[in-house]
Formats: structure tokens, sequence, C-alpha cells
């Protein structure tokens, strides 16, 4: 008997693991009356790996919500160190020889978000201090004066904020 139970316990567990599985993960309840995803990724990240890595999920949320029904308003605001990874320099003398290939995974990642028509912007207080040359940022990358107050300005236009460090 506790061998039967137990075989139909285990049948039962895979069952819905496997219907789990097969059914599509949607986002319904929170998109639920959203028709615009008005959001700003707020981008002050240290190593060029973990850039590449947020720039391919925002990537992935871009389609997600256009799959989902949503039209995608989003705003891609970069600032500290960060600002050095969005610089294009053919020396690249920031960076270790090692970092390069994530470098160039996010000019590519860059390039497919502004052909979506994502905008981006660098925060000139971290290009000062950084040392950034506006005229090295990426195409599709529009310096501000400082970031601060530009996320002051999209959170008061209704913008979601989604601080990635």
């Amino acid at each position: 008997m506790r061998m039967a139970i137990a075989l139909v316990l285990t049948a039962t567990l895979a069952m819905g693991a496997l219907s789990t599985q097969a059914d599509p993960l949607t986002d319904k309840k929170a998109l639920e009356g959203v028709e615009q995803g008005r959001v700003v990724f707020d981008l002050n990240n240290n190593h060029p790996r973990v850039l590449a890595l947020y720039l391919a999920v925002i990537r992935e949320t871009y389609e997600d919500l256009v799959g989902q029904g949503v039209e995608p308003d989003i705003v891609l605001a970069f600032r500290g160190r960060a600002v050095t990874m969005i610089a294009f320099s053919e020396e690249r003398e920031r960076f270790d020889l090692l970092e390069f290939d994530y470098l160039d995974e996010i000019e590519e990642h860059i390039a497919a978000l502004k052909d979506k028509g994502v905008r981006m912007e660098s925060c000139g207080v971290a290009t000062r201090l950084f040392n950034v040359d506006h005229g090295e940022l990426l195409p599709g990358i529009e310096p501000v004066r400082n970031t601060f107050v530009s996320l002051t300005g999209y959170q008061a236009q209704g913008y979601a904020i989604i601080p990635i460090y």
C-alpha cells in the first residue's frame, strides 16, 4: 500500500512539474491594464562582464514586454564607472585584456538596443570624473549634465527606476 501511494505521489508530482514547464510563463497579473512599459535602467556597474550580462537581460526584457503586448519605453542611464565601458577607444587602456570580449558584447548590445529605439544617456559628472570624452561615446548614447537629475525627472514623469549596480 505504501509503495502504491509513493508511486501515485511521485507520478502526480512529475506530471505537475511537466505541466508547469510546458505552460509558458507570463507576467499577466503585473501587466494587467498596462499598455506602455516606462522604465529607466540606472546602470552603475564596475565590471564589463556584469554590464554585458545586464544589457543582455535588458534586451530580453524589451522582447518580453513586446511579446506580452506592452509597448516598451526604455531609457538606459549610465553613470559611475559604467561610462568607461560605453566609450569607444581602440586602445582600451582602462581595461585588462581579458575584459575586451565583454566590451565587444557591450558594444553589440548597445547597437541592438539603439536599433529598437531605446534611449541611452551617460552622466556628464561621471564622464568628467573618469576622463571620458563625449566624442568617444558609442553611437546612440547622449551625454546629459547629471544622471541624478535626469533620474529625478524620469521618476517624476512616471518611469519606473530599476537600479543595476
